[in-house]
């Protein structure tokens, strides 16, 4: 048995993003690096038009990102941005959603996502900040029927990441 994910893809019929689609990635203030190169990994392999990582004034070691976003350090596109570039971002032509267990939020698989997305997800301890959330004009959580209710920042932005990806290629 084949297991060369590479070959596997080429085999398979590929599911097009409509080119009138696009996903930006985000995640505010970060703390651990090896989740920044986990995003940028998942980014890529989504086909976002990029990643960004809005951050205060803390350094990461880019060798620990590195090595957990692989190939994608170097192809994929993502920056470190301010908080005033991000708030400029999303005056942009996409629309942001946040992922958030907040008031007002939706179960992330029966809202419609935005066909330009930029989907923000908050740092491992203190989530999004309430200024942020309230930009918003779509808050989302993923549902979690388990008894842990709390999802790793890097496997929540691909949850919902691919959610949207779903909405757009099947819907």
């Amino acid at each position: 048995m084949n297991t060369n994910s590479v070959q596997f893809f080429k085999s398979q019929p590929q599911e097009e993003v409509p080119t009138d689609c696009e996903i930006i990635v985000a995640a505010w203030n970060l703390s651990n690096p090896e989740n920044i190169g986990k995003i940028i990994r998942m980014a890529h392999n989504l086909g976002a038009t990029e990643a960004l990582f809005i951050k205060t004034n803390e350094l990461h070691r880019e060798a620990k990102i590195k090595k957990t976003a692989g190939f994608s350090f170097k192809q994929m596109i993502w920056n470190f941005i301010s908080e005033d570039d991000f708030l400029n971002k999303i005056k942009s032509d996409y629309e942001l959603a946040v992922l958030e267990t907040c008031d007002g939020s939706t179960n992330i698989f029966s809202t419609k996502l935005p066909k330009k997305l930029i989907l923000l997800a908050g740092s491992e301890s203190h989530g999004i900040p309430e200024n942020i959330i309230k930009l918003s004009p779509q808050k989302v959580y993923i549902p979690m029927p388990g008894g842990c209710k709390s999802l790793n920042i890097s496997n929540a932005l691909s949850v919902a990441s691919f959610e949207w990806y779903r909405q757009q290629t099947t819907l």
